[in-house]
């Protein structure tokens, strides 16, 4: 245990036992939310649905101009800074096949656990309003829509996020959960879910007919040698220790058999996990398209936009998260991942401006096989009897950052 986990752990508050009071109620928000997925940057219903859950709590709450975002701050009874806790909120279209008494019809799903993670920061956020006295400092509250499109940390932030505690953010942390062991919680400091980004690139040509292709200047070979290309590139232009993944997942010509197309597209989905990585890519992608629809007498025109970054926890605030879960929740439930994972996620914007960890909480229920589904399938299920102990997480990591500022 560090020796900031150690001097703070026995000013927290036992959140871990006063949550499950809370349990039943978490479970039948967290269920409500579940029949009702709701995608993107607009969302009503959750919207609505949590800001009543948060109406009693004395919070100072405002909500987004271009979405339906909600930043709750608790200002705590004893000055400090603030820490921030982050919930995603929206779903996907994915039409649900799980069977269950509340499962979704309306064609959208929480195949991610964002209700889970709505949920679980309503939690946090009673819990520590119930101890606003002794809190030294300001907590954040990110209800956050769009994670799982464009990305809507990025706008939360513009509409001043950061800036909602009136005083420095000197933390945040979020919570994931997954199709893993059941209260399994796993990270790694640096980084910890790649970057993305999408490649879109046409090949234009000079179409014709099917039969006499030396008329043309048939875009089709060369798209197809720069999605081979593109795999080849991977290989020898990145160190392995530091990977880069490049899947092209669609190609399109022509409509018709018998026609040779004047342009032909590719699509590509692309994952790194460093800056100089991406750097390479943004070089070699355009070069090797345009050096090969050249030597088809074509030419290519290379859209190559960037998504998310890279999520990277602060080393230090991880070594002392780990070292806080293992101390309420057992070192036996509490794992140091080896190696980052090649999603990703927009949270990363939030740990660009200030240090702290991304957690990954392990739901799959009892008896069920956590490899058999996983997030984003129609099928995939979470058990909503860990919410106490999610929020008793978040509530207890804010907590003890805030208590470690005291010296």
């Amino acid at each position: 245990m560090s020796a900031s986990s150690a001097s703070s752990s026995s000013a927290v508050p036992d959140f871990r036992t006063e949550a499950q009071d809370l349990q039943d109620d978490l479970v039948t928000l967290r269920r409500a939310l579940h029949a009702n997925p709701e995608l993107g940057y607009q969302l009503p219903f959750t919207q609505k649905t949590v800001l009543e859950e948060l109406a009693d709590l004395g919070l100072e709450i405002t909500t987004g101009e271009s979405l339906t975002s909600i930043v709750a701050v608790l200002k705590g009874g004893r000055p400090g800074p603030a820490v921030l806790l982050r919930g995603d909120m929206d779903a996907l279209p994915v039409a649900e096949d799980t069977g269950l008494d509340y499962a979704s019809t309306n064609g959208n799903m929480h195949a991610c656990g964002h209700d889970m993670h709505t949920a679980g920061l309503v939690g946090a956020a009673r819990l520590l309003a119930a101890h606003r006295d002794e809190l030294p400092g300001s907590i954040v509250f990110m209800f956050q829509p769009a994670e799982e499109v464009e990305g809507g940390a990025e706008p939360m932030i513009a509409e001043g996020l950061l800036e909602a505690a009136g005083v420095p953010l000197v933390a945040a942390y979020g919570i994931h959960v997954e199709a893993d062991e059941r209260g399994r919680f796993t990270t790694k400091g640096g980084p910890l879910m790649a970057g993305f980004a999408d490649l879109n690139l046409k090949v234009h040509g000079a179409g014709g007919h099917s039969s006499q292709p030396q008329a043309t200047r048939d875009p089709v070979p060369a798209v197809a040698e720069i999605a081979l290309a593109l795999n080849t590139m991977v290989s020898r232009s990145f160190d392995i220790f530091d990977p880069v993944v490049v899947s092209v997942t669609q190609l399109e010509g022509s409509q018709a058999s018998n026609i040779i197309p004047d342009t032909a597209k590719l699509t590509a989905s692309v994952r790194y996990l460093s800056a100089d990585s991406i750097a390479l890519l943004q070089e070699r992608v355009p070069e090797i398209a345009e050096s090969i629809a050249r030597a088809h007498r074509c030419t290519a025109e290379v859209d190559f936009p960037i998504g998310f970054p890279v999520t990277v926890n602060n080393p230090a605030e991880t070594s002392t998260v780990i070292d806080r879960l293992s101390e309420v929740f057992g070192a036996e439930h509490v794992e140091e991942m080896a190696a980052p994972r090649m999603g990703s996620e927009d949270f990363s914007y939030v740990l660009q401006n200030v240090p702290g960890t991304f957690v990954f909480l392990g739901a799959t229920p009892e008896g069920v096989d956590p490899n058999a589904e996983t997030n984003h399938s129609p099928r995939v299920v979470f058990d909503d009897g860990l919410l106490g102990d999610q929020a008793a997480a978040l509530a207890y990591l804010a907590f003890a950052r805030l208590v470690d500022e005291l010296g």
